[in-house]
């Protein structure tokens, strides 16, 4: 197998999820469906919050948040897929492939930043509710923001550099869309330093957040299962139910994705699992936090009856 290095590389192979022709145009109807769903429901949380004086909150402003990394997540990778349905063509240049990398790193990140700080603000709305406006500022608020895009940023171009150090053969398939991991399986040249960095940043990036999670909700289970009346801890288990929906829906399609893209020697398979990650979390997220909120629902409502 001829070694060629990453200068000489002109594109990868993103392999479909099916090679059967006949159902290349459902699967296009079906993911611009799902995509379209994914932008216009993103997109009104977003108009909601912005629009609506009640939703001027930290929650919904970290919310807000979310929706934007959302659509700018899904933007990443299905519309490169949505093309090479319709002509046929599974291939991307070896640059688009390293520009898929770095935004698509930005915006998980991101996301999974987000998750923790949403996470740390009902914590304190239920544990620490005297003192809720005190500590969840709009400065901490901004600074928040600011921070965990800083860092997402920062994560992708460190991938990124590393994966121009890469050479590769002639193999260059590629399941669904261009994932750090699966780039450096590809690579015929030493990827033993690429696999360390990227083990010990989903680490570090990853556990971070998910071990301020899980103090977060101990802390407030224990708070809620302390409370007096049923109906304080009703609204307390309600406050908390969509994130963690979406806490569940992130991380549960997030690991399957990760375990198998590295352990999962089916290319199908790995395909199948990243399709769950970056399709079907970000469109059902609008929908978990529209319909188990009243508030949203109120703004919602204001949105629709002011189109004309």
């Amino acid at each position: 197998m001829e070694l060629r290095n990453q200068t000489g590389i002109s594109k990868f192979l993103l392999l479909a999820l099916t090679e059967d022709p006949e159902l290349q145009p459902l699967l296009f109807n079906l993911f611009l469906f799902i995509y379209l769903v994914t932008v216009l429901g993103n997109l009104i949380i977003f108009l909601a919050v912005i629009s609506d004086p009640k939703l001027h909150t930290p929650m919904y402003f970290f919310l807000a948040n979310l929706s934007f990394t959302d659509i700018c997540f899904s933007t990443t990778t299905i519309p490169k897929m949505l093309v090479n349905l319709q002509v046929q063509n599974q291939s991307i240049t070896y640059a688009g492939c390293l520009t898929q990398v770095c935004f698509a790193l930005v915006f998980v990140t991101l996301e999974n930043f987000l998750l923790g700080v949403m996470a740390y603000d009902r914590y304190v709305a239920i544990c620490h509710p005297l003192r809720y406006t005190v500590i969840m500022n709009l400065r901490l608020c901004g600074l928040t923001i600011l921070l965990s895009l800083l860092v997402s940023i920062l994560n992708a171009l460190l991938h990124s550099l590393m994966l121009l150090r890469l050479s590769f053969c002639t193999d260059l398939e590629i399941p669904y869309f261009c994932e750090v991991l699966q780039i450096t399986k590809v690579a015929c040249s030493d990827n033993l330093i690429n696999k360390i960095i990227t083990y010990f940043t989903a680490t570090i990036l990853g556990g971070i957040p998910l071990s301020g999670i899980i103090f977060s909700y101990t802390q407030i289970v224990s708070s809620i299962l302390r409370m007096p009346s049923a109906g304080g801890m009703y609204k307390a288990f309600s406050t908390c139910g969509s994130h963690f929906s979406v806490l569940s829906l992130f991380y549960g399609t997030g690991f399957g994705s990760y375990i198998s893209a590295a352990f999962t020697q089916s290319s199908r398979k790995t395909a199948v699992a990243s399709v769950m990650y970056t399709v079907v979390t970000p469109m059902m997220n609008p929908f978990i936090y529209s319909l188990r909120n009243r508030d949203m629902k109120g703004a919602l409502r204001k949105i629709i009856r002011s189109i004309p």
